[in-house]
């Protein structure tokens, strides 16, 4: 893992959505808007595999 400059390990496999750099890196990766990222990530949680997994279907 990455570590921050707060000395933190980042959590790659998670999406913040309050981030608003991280959910639009997902939107523009999946295709999708802003708004579809932060209702996925509402429905299933904040694993990147489980709202990869939601977007697609």
């Amino acid at each position: 893992m990455t570590t921050t400059t707060r000395r933190r390990n980042q959590d790659r496999a998670r999406v913040a959505a309050g981030q608003p750099h991280e959910v639009q890196y997902e939107a523009k990766k999946e295709g999708v808007s802003k708004d579809t990222v932060k209702k996925s990530v509402k429905k299933v949680g904040n694993s990147r595999k489980k709202i990869e997994a939601d977007l697609k279907s």
